[in-house]
């Protein structure tokens, strides 16, 4: 009976509450991001560039762009509950680059002139992008935060062991990376600097946070034993 309860127990999802202090960095962002984009707009550093204006909008991709969202979310979900280590290693990488993607904003204001000023065409999704214009501001892109945080969830799906044999989840979750990290560009949110500044500091933070692993590993075993 006991082998049958360790098994069932090994299979289940589970919950440990003490990796859900690798979220309490998360209000405090979004307060301090909001916070940020209220402010009036002044003078900023465009980061455009001539090749900016050969790309073409393209709509469609506004799904690409706000599929973002659930997939953060979704990564973090999995995590928690299947692979502590992984999670602590996510919400580290997520915490770093995002404060350290506000501090650019503060240091040096930016923005980015792309958006056209009145839609190419008119359809559902020319619609949803205006939406999307209104609620978040053309300042504060360099560098995006969009492709920050598709790298640092396909970084985490690769980094996790559980999934090491599902090659459809990992493939498909770079897959998605890809083209939300091309949506940026394509609905006019980011320019190509933009991309290239996001790039660049997820490498930098994924190889300091993930070559630390087993100090986050050996911090997360010995918070699990007290408990």
């Amino acid at each position: 009976m006991k082998k049958v309860i360790v098994l069932h127990r090994s299979l289940s999802p589970r919950l440990p509450l003490q990796d859900l202090k690798y979220v309490l960095w998360l209000p405090v962002y979004l307060l301090s991001f909001f916070y940020l984009e209220l402010q009036p707009a002044g003078s900023y550093q465009a980061t455009q560039l001539p090749l900016d204006h050969l790309i073409p909008f393209w709509e469609s991709f506004v799904i690409f762009y706000c599929l973002w969202y659930p997939l953060l979310v979704a990564v973090g979900l999995y995590l928690l509950t299947r692979d502590s280590r992984c999670f602590r290693r996510y919400m580290t990488f997520l915490a770093l680059t995002f404060f350290i993607s506000e501090l650019i904003w503060i240091l040096f204001p930016n923005g980015q002139d792309l958006r056209p000023a009145v839609m190419p065409r008119d359809n559902l999704f020319t619609r949803w992008i205006a939406v999307l214009y209104q609620i978040d501001t053309n300042t504060n892109v360099f560098p995006s935060v969009h492709v920050v945080g598709a790298i640092g969830a396909a970084w985490a799906v690769w980094d996790c062991s559980h999934l090491r044999r599902r090659k459809g989840v990992r493939w498909g979750t770079v897959a998605l990376a890809v083209l939300i990290c091309m949506s940026t560009v394509l609905i006019k949110q980011h320019a190509i600097l933009d991309v290239a500044g996001g790039l660049a500091l997820s490498i930098a933070a994924g190889i300091l946070i993930y070559r630390q692993h087993p100090r986050l590993s050996a911090a997360g075993s010995a918070s699990s034993s007290a408990i």
